[in-house]
């Protein structure tokens, strides 16, 4: 099955609106999209977990994971760490929304199979603000999609975000921004929930 990308500009009325009064600073003047662009308009949770996760904490995130899945509960993320790459797998066999932001263009990026039925299902929003020749993720394109995730979120979901990382700094600032964040109530997350982030139990 071929995919289409589609092109949206600041000022089409199916930008999403979100993105213009978010995180994301400036705001992206144009957006590149693979599927359902209606899942933008949701009421979305953001999904964060970072690159190095505590054993303590990867069979609570599972379950969790499988819970909003089960709720139908719409996702967005960039799901490019290990820990939000396995949730991906399980999300996509539920039947929910998903929005999917690489730190990459999506000219010659390959769609996974699982990726592809979704996007039959019109249950799966792919959508960059990144052009062409960003063809590679990197440590800078990963922190503005970060924010452009937080942005197109109601509410976030930090299975861990460890001390001193970048995940955590973005913490710090959507909790100072008074943007619920939600973790996983183990010790390991202490310092997140001191900050103000608000206690699941898995």
């Amino acid at each position: 099955m071929s995919v289409d990308i589609e092109t949206l500009a600041l000022e089409d009325d199916n930008f999403p609106a979100t993105l213009k009064n978010g995180l994301v600073h400036p705001v992206p003047t144009c957006l590149w999209a693979i599927g359902n662009l209606e899942i933008s308009d949701r009421r979305l949770l953001g999904f964060f977990c970072s690159m190095k996760c505590p054993g303590s904490i990867i069979l609570k995130t599972y379950d969790l994971a499988i819970k909003l899945r089960d709720a139908g509960i719409p996702i967005v993320s960039g799901f490019q760490s290990p820990m939000e790459k396995e949730c991906l797998d399980l999300l996509l066999r539920g039947q929910q929304p998903v929005v999917i932001c690489p730190a990459r263009s999506l000219q010659h990026m390959q769609i996974p199979p699982a990726w592809r039925q979704a996007l039959h299902q019109k249950r799966l929003l792919i959508v960059s603000p990144f052009e062409k020749r960003h063809r590679r993720a990197t440590a800078e394109l990963a922190k503005q999609r970060n924010r452009m995730v937080t942005s197109l979120a109601s509410e976030v979901f930090v299975t861990h975000a460890g001390p001193g990382t970048k995940t955590e700094r973005l913490c710090t600032e959507l909790i100072e921004k008074q943007i619920r964040v939600y973790v996983i109530d183990v010790p390991d997350n202490d310092h997140l929930i001191a900050k103000g982030a608000v206690p699941m139990r898995a």
